[in-house]
């Protein structure tokens, strides 16, 4: 096999994989109505590009398109060299279509609406690998309606291959013919005729002028129909650029030439198929980022407001936390002058109560000691079963009900702009979100309970460290060398060796006294900062259970939709560069030209 033919055959798996993929784009329903209104556009398309494959083979089909009295009817005479079409230079002369074919060309391969067509058989060289439709006028009627012109061009026009676009010197500017053309050129070749060069000036310059904003323009033919007419029934070559024509006609759209054609005006018409639903969906992004940053900003303030009251209650069992914490970091420093001062600190009330045992002188004394020992047991596991049931209600946080009708009304408001379905944000979404996040309670329980033990944890490794804890004992044993030394002094410098006295009890009075306010201040000063920690880590932690919460948001159908929809929009971004590449690689013989590309601006 050729290098050619292998090339030939991987743009036609190209195209086929284009096809594949517009028909999985087509599938699913989104419900945003830009989306379904491009779909079916697309699907229209897909049923066009199946005729396109149908008639594969088949002769390519050339329709001449004009204004009236532009002399398309002259023009094919001229083409097939024989008068079978009436023609008129002032008045409209071609109501009803006329269909020219070779006489072994079988018509029921064209794909065209025969009921609607008169067709002639005329065995011509220039018709046989083209079919010759000579079209009605599109400026003679100002509406599509049944049986008129446009209505007859809008049924003819989609199954041709190929139109001979003709305009004079007065008629090439007339706005209603170059709209019907923006609209019929689509998936077509191109072909640019001045008539009447017996009469008109030559005017193809400014005409390449007007066409080349929005028309590729290889050529314009500046043709006299009836004087090329005459001279094949006289039985000479035509003359001028009416010959350069004929020879267009005959070899660059001969049958080598059909699936060059008719893959070139599928991608161009897919590409103008894409970028129109880009454009129309482009239109309308603006109002969809819109109700995304309105649904962000629900769900953050909805969190915000979870958070602060998840917040409160974590704090409200600080303390307990932080007898927990102390006691994680004892553990971590082990035995030590200053975590001894810690342990004491954390037990100070037990201590205390301890030391009133020494009071008791009786067995009332100490029944009644016990009984307040007991009492003051039972209130610290009551306090531990009170700092575990708020985690037990933090599992049944639920939403609030006030503020997510609150949330519903706002983004209610931006879904209809949206083209989105208002039922997305109805109330029942509302009660399948309770729902689910019941559903996970026990998981979510499990989830804060273990969190709680991994800050403690945390906390309690970062405020035993190395620096932190040496920097504590040192302050400490400073204080405690200083005091002692005075003793230590006296009894081993002063007495022995200058018979001084001992150190008075005052000095001990006032030496325990500073050693427990330095205690107390390093223990302020430590507990302090455990406490500035712990704060943050529990602010960070209710923020945290606040997300899990809402994980999926306040309306979940609704985010489900706006992430399929930002993901069909990337899809079909893809399929129209896709398309792109494929259009510059894909080129249909020289001289015809085509409808330019869009340019689309889409909102990123």
């Amino acid at each position: 096999m050729s290098a050619p033919e292998l090339a030939q055959l991987e743009m036609l798996a190209q195209v086929d994989e284009l096809v594949a993929k517009l028909n999985e784009w087509v599938e699913p329903d989104i419900g945003w109505e830009p989306l379904q209104q491009s779909q079916a556009l697309v699907r229209r398309l897909l049923k066009r590009i199946e005729g396109l494959r149908v008639r594969l083979e088949s002769p390519l089909v050339v329709a001449t398109f004009g204004g009236t009295g532009t002399g398309k009817s002259a023009l094919v005479n001229a083409l097939v060299g024989r008068e079978i079409s009436p023609s008129a230079r002032k008045r409209p002369t071609t109501i009803r279509p006329v269909l020219l074919v070779h006489s072994n060309t079988d018509v029921n391969l064209l794909g065209l609406p025969l009921d609607k067509l008169d067709v002639v058989q005329c065995d011509t060289p220039v018709l046989r690998d083209i079919a010759v439709i000579d079209c009605p006028d599109p400026d003679t009627s100002e509406a599509a309606s049944a049986g008129s012109n446009l209505e007859q061009l809008h049924q003819l026009l989609p199954h041709c291959d190929v139109l001979i676009y003709t305009s004079t010197q007065q008629k090439y500017r007339s706005a209603r013919v170059v709209d019907e053309l923006g609209q019929a050129a689509t998936g077509c070749r191109l072909l640019f005729v001045q008539t009447h060069a017996d009469v008109d000036e030559d005017i193809r310059e400014d005409w390449v002028a007007q066409l080349g904003g929005r028309y590729e323009v290889p050529d314009v033919f500046f043709v006299d129909s009836l004087r090329a007419l005459r001279e094949q029934q006289a039985g000479h070559r035509p003359s001028g650029d009416f010959s350069k024509l004929q020879d267009l006609l005959t070899t660059q759209l001969a049958a080598s030439q059909r699936t060059l054609i008719r893959r070139a005006n599928l991608v161009d018409l897919v590409q103008s198929a894409l970028d129109h639903c880009r454009g129309q969906i482009a239109d309308h992004q603006p109002q969809l980022v819109e109700l995304e940053d309105v649904l962000q900003e629900q769900r953050h303030k909805l969190v915000g407001r979870m958070s602060e009251q998840l917040r409160d209650e974590l704090l409200d069992s600080r303390n307990l936390w932080e007898r927990r914490l102390i006691s994680s970091v004892t553990q971590n420093w082990g035995m030590s002058p200053f975590s001894s001062v810690l342990r004491l600190y954390n037990g100070l009330g037990n201590f205390i109560a301890s030391f009133t045992l020494f009071r008791a002188r009786t067995s009332a004394q100490m029944a009644l000691i016990g009984a307040a020992q007991g009492i003051r047991w039972l209130a610290e596991k009551r306090s531990e079963q009170k700092a575990e049931s708020r985690l037990e209600k933090l599992s049944a946080f639920g939403l609030d009900d006030a503020a997510l009708r609150e949330s519903q009304v706002v983004i209610g408001g931006y879904l209809q702009s949206a083209k989105l379905d208002p039922q997305l944000a109805a109330p029942g979404n509302l009660e399948a979100l309770r729902h689910e996040a019941t559903r996970l309670e026990d998981q979510f329980l499990g989830d804060a309970a273990h969190r709680v033990d991994q800050l403690i944890d945390r906390l309690a490794n970062r405020h035993s460290g190395f620096f932190t804890r040496w920097s504590f004992e040192i302050l400490f044993l400073l204080m405690l060398g200083y005091i002692l030394y005075w003793p230590a002094r006296n009894f081993f410098y002063d007495m022995p060796m200058h018979q001084a006295r001992s150190l008075a009890i005052d000095f001990y009075i006032t030496a325990g006294v500073f050693l427990l306010l330095w205690s107390g201040t390093l223990v302020m000063m430590f507990t302090r900062r455990l406490r500035r920690g712990l704060n943050r880590e529990i602010g960070t932690l209710a923020e945290s259970l606040a997300q899990s919460k809402v994980a999926t948001g306040l309306f979940p159908d609704l985010e489900n939709t706006c992430t399929a929809i930002e993901t069909h929009t990337e899809r079909l971004k893809a399929l129209s560069n896709m398309t792109s590449d494929l259009r510059r690689h894909i080129a249909a013989p020289a001289g015809l030209g085509a409808a330019l590309p869009e340019e689309i601006t889409v909102q990123s």
